[in-house]
């Protein structure tokens, strides 16, 4: 469990100029409306009081913020939204205020990010002392103080990109939301814009999200490093609130831990008792109660195949210089894209009860990074890494994958190269013609049903060695799982569009590798004679 050391103790933390205390201060005098204290006083309950010292209480010798970036990480109905908008009116008119500043939030579409817009005008509108002070303008969704020269704008992050912007303060809401490319590049444009005037702030305000090859998860597994002090970086001020797989999920003790407001009545206790009852017999409302309501970082996809820190346990080396020189019969799967993004080639050695795997992937040169953006990874940084092999043009060149299969075939002992024939038929003629081991497998119910329970199997035994590649990890993680009225399941990619292939030419080797054993699935289930024809 991730929990702030510092989140109940004021005095562990350094208030040299008494700039925290200030911060406090004026918040305290805010009024909301929905507030139940004397006067309709704003709730800053202490852990939030103690947020709020954190970031504007250590100060450099010259006086600047030493806290730049925020990542405030919260199970849902812990007032995050409150807190933000709080913040935001203390750089618009409060004591952080700077003539001319710039305060932009951003979330993943115009009605999120309208949530905390309207949160600070609801307390503007309710306090005649702010509203005498501040223009709000809906329609442009821009709050503005003229007598201090202070703007607050909310944009969405599927908007348009703000470039040219020159902000002091960038909240991020629900970035675990932000998806593919307008996501990122949005995020590029408000990041990159923090280097421009001094004294900015990020303040990232989520709840945990799912996957790991996203922007969220990058930003949010760095600051857990920086909260469990395995990287100094003093800039970085993690406020992360998180159930991790290890805990028990139906301790109410746990639950009071990575809630801090329950204390405080919020969210709701009853609530969350009838939730956890609810996912004692569901996995769906299960999943749903790690991530929302324990802020568990689900590492998985919403329909998953396999729990991902399953599939992490067969991240053991496979060496491919052993099955070289002792020539151990090997599987291909082979999955050709459309041509514009990856095609992936996956060999399967049997390993006891298990497999060995190795992907190689596949990639057009050219517009690497946009095609790598537009599901929110970087491929650029994958084929440094030789991990992608680009291929000149702007589509996958099949003949550079087709001589990559022959080098295969030539390296190792190859049994079968299984093609679905949908793009496959081609290579599968030229492959066949010169006596190479070519052969159909079609990606429908009938043969990728067995293929997908012997992988599961083969993944939940703990039998798949597959080396820790991440574009494989990532595939896994994408998938999503479409079972039919007899039980049988299949892979889907679902509404995201995110990548499977590896994962879909890994399912084909192993079936192909369990089939030639005699075992779970014979050749008999596939072929009949003319599949070995063109």
């Amino acid at each position: 469990m991730l929990r702030p050391s510092w989140i109940d103790r004021t005095d562990e933390i350094p208030d040299p100029m008494g700039r925290g205390e200030r911060a406090v201060q004026w918040l305290r005098m805010l009024k909301h409306p929905k507030s139940r204290l004397p006067g309709r006083a704003f709730q800053l309950d202490p852990w939030q009081e103690n947020v709020v010292r954190r970031i504007y209480g250590p100060r450099h010798a010259d006086g600047t913020r030493v806290v730049r970036r925020v990542v405030l990480l919260l199970p849902r109905g812990n007032r995050k939204t409150s807190l933000c908008a709080a913040i935001t009116l203390l750089h618009l008119m409060g004591p952080e205020r700077e003539t001319g500043g710039l305060t932009i939030s951003a979330a993943s579409a115009h009605e999120q990010a309208m949530e905390l817009f309207n949160e600070a005008a609801l307390i503007i509108n309710n306090d005649k002392r702010l509203e005498k002070h501040l223009n709000i303008r809906e329609y442009v969704s821009r709050i503005s103080c003229q007598k201090a020269g202070t703007r607050y704008v909310a944009i969405a992050s599927d908007g348009k990109v703000q470039h040219g912007k020159t902000p002091n303060v960038v909240i991020a809401d629900e970035l675990h939301a932000w998806e593919g490319r307008p996501g990122m590049k949005q995020w590029e444009a408000l990041d990159s814009a923090l280097v421009k005037v001094p004294g900015t702030l990020m303040i990232v305000a989520s709840t945990s999200g799912r996957g790991q090859e996203n922007l969220a998860w990058k930003t949010v597994e760095y600051a857990m490093k920086v909260q469990k002090g395995e990287i100094d970086d003093p800039a970085t001020l993690p406020v992360i609130f998180m159930a991790e797989p290890e805990d028990d999920w139906q301790d109410e003790k746990l639950w009071f831990a990575v809630n801090p407001g329950l204390a405080y009545g919020y969210p709701d206790i009853d609530a969350y008792r009838d939730k956890a009852r609810k996912a004692e017999h569901s996995p769906m409302d299960r999943d749903s109660f790690f991530q929302f309501n324990l802020n568990r970082w689900l590492d998985q996809s919403t329909s998953p195949f396999v729990e991902m820190p399953v599939y992490d346990q067969g991240a053991h080396e496979v060496d491919l210089e052993e099955h070289e020189m002792t020539q151990d019969p090997c599987w291909l799967g082979v999955d050709l894209s459309k041509n514009e993004d990856l095609t992936v080639v996956v060999a399967a050695w049997r390993d006891g009860d298990g497999y060995q795997v190795w992907p190689w992937f596949f990639c057009p040169e050219d517009n690497l990074r946009a095609r790598g953006e537009r599901h929110g990874v970087d491929y650029v940084e994958w084929a440094k890494q030789g991990l992608i092999i680009p291929t000149p043009g702007n589509t996958v060149d099949l003949r550079a994958v087709e001589e990559h299969i022959r080098e295969l075939c030539a390296r190792f002992n190859v049994r079968e190269i299984a093609f679905d024939p949908t793009y496959g038929r081609s290579m599968m003629s030229a492959l066949v013609e010169d006596g190479l081991p070519a052969i159909e497998f079609r990606q429908g119910w009938v043969t990728m049903a067995p293929a997908v329970k012997e992988l599961e199997r083969a993944i939940l035994s703990r039998g798949l060695r597959h080396g820790g590649n991440p574009i494989l990890r990532w595939n896994f993680a994408n998938i999503q799982v479409e079972t039919d009225k007899a039980g049988n399941r299949m892979f889907h990619k679902g509404k995201s569009g995110n990548k499977i292939d590896g994962a879909v030419a890994t399912a084909m080797a192993v079936a192909r590798a369990a089939a030639d054993e005699g075992g779970l699935i014979t050749s008999a289930d596939w072929f009949t004679d003319d599949m070995w024809m063109a």
